[in-house]
């Protein structure tokens, strides 16, 4: 199934996207931190139809300038996104894998990676995972296709553009794959906390005490580079 997915992006056209308060956090404490790379994953996968007025108004409630904001800036807002939702689903760790349970009689289901999500998104989305090359692996093991990052945060923006492009659906959605966007419930509170400290172009107006000029160090080393590139 063709989705539209986006394509390679010039080096002048990533911006370095700000830490969220879990990967502020996470450097405090000695943690390895969000690697600038997903953030280019991330974009690079973004389909032209999320960088339009095809998104739905509920962006502003996390990025009030979204539609008067020119590509690379809204590019930067999703990947600021994806790294909250990551944020909010596996605590920003790739090798996450978590065993769900299911109704009474159903086999039990795992959710997996960075974004929390199963194998059967591969026929659902054509997600690149692979569970015959998976199944002697362990649970966490970071050979698996589904915990590699790319592969993960690909299927990602494939199930979002997914609920929002093609079914027209809010981004915020009680029939949503995830429920941290499921508006109202506790794991969303999760989510929305991760949501305040978005690009300075998205003009949030917020009370957080999230200092808009910090980095983490992989950011702040991803933001050198581009700079002694230009």
């Amino acid at each position: 199934m063709c989705m539209g997915m986006g394509t390679p992006l010039p080096a002048q056209a990533v911006r370095p996207v700000p830490p969220t308060p879990i990967d502020i956090k996470k450097v405090e404490l000695g943690g390895t931190p969000w690697n600038p790379q997903w953030d280019q994953i991330i974009e690079k996968a973004l389909p032209p139809a999320m960088l339009s007025l095809q998104v739905p108004q509920g962006v502003r409630r996390f990025c009030p300038r979204f539609f008067e904001m020119g590509t690379r800036d809204k590019r930067t807002f999703w990947a600021y996104f994806f790294q909250g939702l990551a944020g909010a689903e596996a605590g920003l760790n790739p090798n996450t894998s978590v065993r769900r349970s299911e109704p009474e009689g159903a086999p039990a289901m795992r959710s997996e990676g960075l974004l929390q999500l199963a194998y059967a998104d591969h026929k659902r989305y054509g997600c690149d995972f692979d569970w015959q090359m998976d199944r002697s692996l362990k649970a966490n093991d970071p050979g698996k296709t589904i915990l590699q990052p790319k592969n993960n945060l690909e299927c990602g923006v494939k199930i979002l553009f997914n609920q929002i492009i093609v079914h027209h659906k809010p981004l915020l959605t009680p029939s949503g794959y995830w429920s941290t966007l499921h508006p109202g419930g506790p794991s969303f509170r999760v989510f929305a906390k991760q949501m305040t400290n978005p690009p300075d172009a998205c003009g949030l107006s917020s009370n957080s005490r999230i200092d808009k000029s910090a980095t983490t160090k992989s950011v702040q080393e991803a933001a050198n580079r581009t700079e002694t590139s230009k």
